[in-house]
């Protein structure tokens, strides 16, 4: 994934895609336009292969109700249908059942691990939904539909240099991978993982600083000074460490604490990605009206994303169980199925 997201914020920085693919230019779809065109074509290329891919590189037997129930496919095709649509709702509404009473009967340390999972997509989502925004606003101080083109010019070159950010931190994303099981081992994943959500505030928080530093100083080469830039990318390599955190702890977390209650894993993880979408949800909606009540921008909403992150931290450290002593021993001991360990 780190390598995917490498690839592809690459192409996102790279602004000469309009000379590689000449025809993307014309009277009606400008430099700019014609970079982003580019990047959705190859993007369409890449899905198109992909999905080739995966349709061919593997032979799937379609399943049977027939054949799953018993019955012979002799018989009223009709009544067959009947059958299958009543089967399907059955199915439906047994799966929703299956998940209310997954989360009636939910462990309390699973409840932790949700609400620090919400905690930490909240922090996250205004992030990754502005950050290029943020560049091309705050940081390059543009507008994207200026009427003066140096103003526009400015905006999508803080874009661009935001991409540049997100290479920078599927970098680090892959990097910080390789030391997860590691670090969980020595510190216990509820420390590592409230140690990732307090990096997650403080490179928050520093946008504010980057932002301000931004505002009073001058417009250098249609951009803010090297120092600002370098410190706006900084704070995006950065943030690719606990980005790592969050894309593996909550997930091992819940598989070993529903290993050790005989639940079914897949449900779990299910339950999981509520505590993800929910406050997707709940960001997407509520962005724009937090960040108009404030003056506009996207500082109210990346400070709202750095007290979640603290919050979250906290909750991580003070709910989620400690390493169990064998743990602690180091890999020689042998460990017990039911450690809450990743």
């Amino acid at each position: 994934m780190a390598l995917g997201n490498v690839l592809g914020f690459a192409v996102g920085a790279y602004d000469g895609w309009f000379r590689v693919l000449p025809f993307t230019l014309t009277r009606a779809c400008g430099v700019a336009c014609a970079n982003l065109k580019a990047a959705f074509l190859l993007g369409v290329l890449l899905l198109g292969i992909t999905t080739l891919l995966s349709v061919t590189a593997a032979s799937e037997i379609p399943w049977d109700p027939a054949k799953k129930s018993g019955k012979h496919s002799s018989g009223d095709e009709g009544g067959e249908q009947e059958d299958e649509e009543d089967e399907d709702e059955g199915e439906s509404e047994a799966l929703f059942w299956e998940l209310t009473g997954a989360l009636r009967n939910l462990p309390r340390p699973m409840w932790y691990i949700l609400l620090v999972t919400a905690l930490t997509w909240t922090a996250w989502f205004p992030f990754l939904l502005f950050d290029t925004d943020w560049m091309g606003r705050e940081v390059y101080r543009g507008e994207p539909g200026s009427s003066d083109p140096l103003v526009s010019k400015r905006y999508y070159n803080g874009v661009h240099t935001g991409a540049l950010g997100l290479m920078l931190n599927s970098v680090v994303l892959g990097l910080s991978s390789l030391a997860i099981e590691f670090s969980c081992r020595k510190l216990g994943p509820s420390y590592v993982w409230g140690l990732a959500n307090m990096i997650m505030a403080a490179s928050f928080a520093a946008t504010a600083l980057i932002t301000a530093a931004a505002e009073e100083t001058a417009i250098v080469d249609d951009g803010p000074p090297r120092s600002v830039t370098i410190s706006s990318l900084a704070i995006f390599a950065i943030l690719g460490v606990p980005l790592a955190v969050t894309y593996s702890v909550p997930y091992a977390l819940t598989a070993t604490f529903t290993e050790k209650v005989g639940g079914g894993q897949g449900l779990s993880m299910g339950v999981l990605n509520l505590a993800v979408v929910i406050p997707q949800v709940v960001v997407s909606l509520g962005s724009g009206s937090w960040d108009e009540l404030f003056g506009g921008g996207n500082l109210p909403a990346f400070l709202l994303g750095a007290a979640a992150a603290l919050f979250g931290g906290i909750a991580a450290v003070l709910t989620l169980p400690k390493p169990t002593p064998e743990f602690r021993g180091g890999p020689k001991l042998r460990r017990s199925r039911s450690s809450p360990i990743p």
